[in-house]
């Protein structure tokens, strides 16, 4: 027992120096590296495109429209887990909507001026920029709810439409998120915000959805303090977490009542900006896209897209993994990104 225990605390002893060197020489965590140049800004959002060494081999330009939950960070996590550099490689002209850091002075701001305006600006922006009538949509999450609000709205400037882990019907119960969502005021919620929804709340209750996170969390940071790759890979994790910027009130208000307790966009009720939202309108190609652990979009509220959109062509493409393991897991690096540029290729005409 003595020999077992002396042994026991010169490995935990090598680990703290381990430790210690790690955290001293450990350089600047960085996220969202690959290069790229602002080429339209409007309030807080700025449009990006990704810089290019050569010329796009695609013809079509692809708009990326993230969340405003949490950042697009994480589609470009680090050089080797990289949805973004991926696509780059692979030959296609890249945008992408940064939503920035909304303050008290947007907490009005609606899903009518994300879509009719910041959306439809951007769109416009790149038809206008790369001289086509049509562009693409690369969309994730709920920015994949806005962009099939705007491909109904306006068919005839997208060409096809990726979505990945979109919420578009509501009613099912598989998701905790959704079954919560039912019996909230998010009037008073709002009003109790003083119309911005902190980007720490809506991450605290992200954690509650899955409450043995945290205690997997520890062991992970503990697992990997004599490491210095697995804890960078940990620490870039966090640090993305950690800048989810606030919500406008407004927006957030609209999207949790009238989508997830009303389901409006699947019933036709939905408008916006004036405009009833009916998806049969939706007519480009589809490809929709759904993680098949996925606790925040369950599949039953991402699959039944497909049968409501006027397209012809759609597919469905059932991913194994979680909601962010569609982006930064090493099986999306070698599966999804190919997949869904092959998929543009063979409709890039």
């Amino acid at each position: 027992m003595e020999n077992k225990f002396i042994e026991e605390m010169n490995t935990i002893t090598s680990k703290m120096v381990k430790s210690y060197e790690t955290f001293k020489n450990l350089e600047e965590v960085d996220i969202a590296t690959a290069p790229k140049t602002s080429v339209y800004a409007e309030d807080k959002m700025v449009l990006y495109k990704y810089d290019r060494e050569t010329e796009p081999t695609y013809k079509t330009p692809v708009l990326i429209v993230y969340a405003l939950v949490n950042t697009y960070k994480m589609l470009d996590i680090q050089p080797d887990r990289s949805y973004i550099r991926n696509l780059l490689a692979a030959g296609l002209d890249i945008y992408l909507i940064d939503w920035g850091y909304p303050t008290k002075v947007d907490k009005y701001l609606s899903i009518d001026d994300y879509v009719n305006g910041y959306i439809n600006n951007c769109v416009d922006f790149i038809r206008k920029k790369n001289r086509v009538e049509k562009i693409n949509i690369l969309s994730i999450c709920q920015g994949g709810t806005f962009s099939v609000i705007y491909s109904s709205l306006y068919p005839n400037k997208i060409k096809n439409l990726v979505t990945h882990v979109t919420p578009i019907d509501f009613k099912t119960n598989d998701g905790l998120l959704l079954r919560w969502s039912r019996d909230m005021d998010f009037d008073k919620i709002t009003e109790g915000f003083d119309g911005l929804i902190p980007g720490e709340f809506l991450n605290e209750g992200f954690d509650m959805l899955k409450p043995m996170m945290r205690l997997m969390k520890q062991q992970t940071l503990t697992n990997s303090l004599d490491d210095k790759d697995k804890l960078l890979n940990f620490l870039r994790m966090e640090k993305w977490i950690s800048e989810s910027p606030d919500q406008a009130g407004e927006c957030f208000k609209q999207f949790m009542k009238d989508l997830y307790q009303e389901n409006k966009l699947i019933k036709g009720e939905l408008e916006v900006g004036g405009k009833k939202v009916n998806l049969k309108n939706l007519t480009c190609s589809l490809l929709n896209i759904y993680a098949t652990e996925d606790h925040l979009v369950p599949p039953a509220a991402t699959i039944p897209l497909n049968d409501y959109v006027g397209s012809t062509d759609k597919e469905l493409y059932s991913f194994k993994g979680g909601h962010i393991g569609v982006f930064v897991g090493s099986k999306s690096q070698k599966e999804l990104a190919p997949a869904v540029t092959e998929w543009l290729k063979k409709r890039d005409k």
